[in-house]
């Protein structure tokens, strides 16, 4: 069925260029966007014609309803869709014969003209020229059903695009939001920097690194995992407020929250600690959420988040203890453990830290309204300065939201001697097994000690925030091209094969 369409397209673009037509000339003059059309012409009435006004659109084809020597046809650009109407009359009959043989759906046009309203008060274009600017090869979705398949939506997000104006909103609220971003930040005086992707060793986070290799030194490298102890290195080079909008890259799994591939801003401050951090995660993210959803009360998959300041704060080790009846500073590791089994949790590995980990997941999952958990213990905080009352604990702090973290951030840790203690143990857990564990730099550990200042760092998952203002359920909605996994070309297009419009 896609081979004999493809080659019907074929045999048409064949006849346009031995007419003299090119079906994919270089550029159009388009003057307004739908929306632009639809703001400035929708005070027509029905059946009100503006003959004086004359415009020029472009856009995909997404249907014709022909009617003997007239068709009309709806065009979409990036802003929506918009009503067009041809006639023999008015382009003249080798003209409409031609827009009626080789203008289809999914074809790209420019059209000039003027606007009316239909006698059902639809805004429309009258078109009296029209311009042939791309020819589609394949069949768009059946428009009734669109594409039911996420894989093949995930594989081929164009599609989705190309039928669903619901998705094309859901990206320019994403990409929207990082404009909002980089506006707050940038008037607060930040400066946007960038940092590398490759690494000789990977920090910043604990996470499981994506291995390559560099030929010219014959030395195996990492994808970066976060890029927090190069922007440290900026803090201690002079400069005192900087972020990083990138990508980072974890060998992990895949599940609705979780990316291999995945977005993030990390945001540090010199003479600033953790609770400037606290209060800056709060200003930015209400400022995206209010500039994006236009509230602060938002609907996330059927649930209301409150994101209305001030956010609760609460102790990791007091709000444990409620909820758990574990103290994660004084019981010994078997009494954590026995909770962990009591609610079926499973470890491979039974460090301190995971135990910690495991027990903080347990009871993330009640926070639906923004929450900062505080205070967490040194022994899973290797990059982050010691509490100045208790030196059990750290200066950091997560950000949850629905059950998920959003944010963490610290007072960030500038002792060198400490530091390198950390990365010791750090190293140790690695020898014992836990690859998620840091990488000792001795690179990092000598920038420190030329001194860096009191510093608050501060790193958000851009993709899970952008799955609550655009009310997605999976991080792969809000990614544009997720890593999925892999098919041949041929078993794709069997899978596409039937519910073409046309």
């Amino acid at each position: 069925m896609l081979k004999e369409f493809k080659e019907q397209r074929l045999n048409e673009i064949q006849e346009l260029r031995s007419m003299g037509i090119e079906p994919y000339p270089y550029k159009f003059e388009k003057e307004l966007t739908a929306r632009e059309i639809r703001e400035k012409y929708d005070y027509l009435q029905a059946g009100e014609v503006l003959e004086s006004e004359k415009l020029s659109f472009a856009g995909r084809v997404m249907s014709i309803r022909h009617h003997g020597k007239t068709a009309f046809f709806h065009m979409k650009d990036d802003t929506g869709r918009i009503q067009a109407y041809v006639r023999a009359d008015s382009v003249g009959k080798e003209k409409m014969d031609l827009f009626k043989r080789h203008v289809k759906i999914g074809d790209f046009i420019g059209v000039r003209g003027f606007p009316f309203k239909s006698k059902t008060g639809e805004l429309t274009i009258y078109v009296q020229e029209y311009t042939l600017l791309s020819k589609a090869l394949r069949p768009l979705p059946e428009k009734w059903h669109g594409i039911k398949d996420k894989e093949i939506i995930y594989r081929q997000r164009y599609l989705e695009l190309i039928v669903s104006d619901e998705a094309i909103e859901r990206f320019r609220k994403r990409f929207k939001a990082v404009q909002v971003i980089r506006e707050f930040l940038n008037s607060r005086g930040f400066i946007e920097v960038e940092t590398p992707i490759l690494h000789y060793v990977t920090g910043g986070a604990e996470a499981r690194p994506f291995v390559t290799h560099l030929n010219v030194f014959d030395i195996d490298m990492y994808l970066r995992i976060a890029p927090e102890l190069y922007l440290k290195r900026l803090i201690i080079g002079g400069f005192e407020k900087i972020y990083e909008i990138g990508k980072n890259f974890r060998n992990e799994g895949i599940s609705y929250k979780h990316s291999p591939e995945f977005t993030s801003i990390e945001i540090y401050q010199a003479y600033a600690d953790y609770n400037d951090m606290m209060d800056l995660t709060e200003e930015l993210i209400v400022e995206v959420v209010k500039r994006t959803c236009g509230t602060l009360k938002i609907s996330y998959q059927g649930k209301e988040i409150d994101f209305t300041p001030p956010w609760k704060r609460v102790r990791m080790r007091d709000f444990l203890k409620e909820k758990l009846g574990v103290d994660i500073l004084e019981d010994p590791d078997e009494v954590l453990l026995k909770k962990l089994e009591e609610y079926g949790v499973e470890l491979e590995i039974k460090n301190r830290a995971h135990l910690i980990d495991k027990l903080r997941d347990l009871v993330e999952e009640e926070l639906v309204n923004p929450t900062f958990i505080i205070d967490h213990p040194v022994v899973i905080s290797p990059l982050a300065k010691r509490h100045r009352e208790d030196p059990r604990l750290t200066e950091r702090f997560e950000l949850i939201i629905f059950g998920r973290e959003i944010a963490n951030a610290f007072s960030e840790l500038n002792d060198p001697v400490d530091q390198y203690q950390r990365f010791l143990e750090q190293a140790k857990m690695r020898e014992e097994g836990d690859e998620e564990a840091h990488m000792m730099d001795l690179d990092f550990v000598r920038a420190l000690e030329y001194g860096m200042p009191p510093t608050g760092g501060l790193g958000i998952g851009l993709d899970r925030l952008f799955m609550f203002i655009t009310d997605s359920p999976t991080i792969r909605d809000v990614i544009p091209f997720p890593i999925v996994k892999p098919q041949k070309f041929e078993e794709e297009e069997a899978e596409f094969e039937g519910g073409f419009e046309e």
